[in-house]
């Protein structure tokens, strides 16, 4: 793996600590208000500075770090689970199950950009970190389904499976034992990139106020919040975006470093 890679781990590796050490890391509370002390600069009290309502601005980029990941890593798992499934029966009977699957419901979700299907999806499920992991869920399968198909339709053909089909083994035991487990590979690499997408879907959501409601420190509706006051505040932006792209970044990295670390080609070059 190359140097990116080690920085993405690192960098992840940070953000997973915190988000889940949130409470032990925070200096403040997160939805304490003290108008007294609004617009406070970075300092040794506060080290991020503090907002329109005074909170504590490091605190709450530490608990939306919580929220981000949780968000991440529900959807990756929930959306690889459904993929996984879609995608193996695709490939692995083929026919018109293949051409239902692949022809039909794939491109149905693929017709429409994800975020605006997502935007659409959460207006009218309503704001909420359930109606939003779900959201998010019910776009982003398809892709890991298009991998795993494409993969069960190379794996089948593979002569071992094909000797446990003339052994008498039966469709399930073969898909499940044979096949899953040596097409699932490239999803790992797809669940790192889908862990960036997930993360910069909820801020993006949370930032045009369909994601999780005001207080919960989500970073995108932080930045919303600071929009109005980068001008003359620029800190209470610059905070979250910088834990955004950090953790984007992060995964990314990793993504590319596992794609190359699994892929035999490009590790010999």
């Amino acid at each position: 793996m190359n140097r990116l890679t080690y920085i993405g781990l690192a960098i992840a590796g940070v953000v997973i600590f915190v988000a889940i050490f949130a409470p032990f890391v925070a200096t403040h509370s997160v939805e304490v208000m003290n108008l007294e002390n609004r617009f406070q600069s970075p300092s040794g009290e506060h080290w991020f500075g503090t907002d329109a309502l005074g909170r504590d601005v490091f605190s709450r980029v530490v608990f939306g770090a919580r929220i981000s990941l949780q968000v991440g890593v529900t959807v990756v798992v929930v959306s690889a689970f459904i993929g996984i499934i879609i995608g193996s029966l695709a490939g692995f009977y083929g026919g018109w199950v293949d051409r239902f699957l692949s022809g039909y419901l794939f491109n149905v979700f693929l017709a429409f950009p994800g975020l605006l299907l997502a935007i659409a999806l959460v207006a009218f499920l309503g704001a909420g970190l359930g109606k939003l992991i779900l959201a998010l869920c019910i776009i982003g399968w398809v892709g890991y389904a298009r991998v795993m198909r494409g993969q069960v339709l190379k794996v089948r053909e593979y002569d071992f499976v094909q000797a446990a089909k003339a052994l008498g083994a039966s469709n399930m035991r073969i898909l499940c034992t044979h096949i899953m487990p040596n097409a699932i590979q490239p999803l790992i690499v797809q669940s790192s990139l889908g862990m960036a997408g997930a993360v910069l879907a909820e801020a993006s959501l949370s930032f045009l106020g369909l994601g999780i409601p005001p207080p919960a420190p989500s970073w995108g509706t932080m930045i919303e919040e600071a929009r109005n006051y980068f001008s003359i505040f620029p800190y209470l932006l610059f905070f979250p975006g910088v834990a955004i792209a950090l953790t984007v970044l992060a995964f990314n990295f990793i993504g590319d470093g596992l794609r190359e670390y699994l892929d035999p080609k490009q590790r010999t070059r």
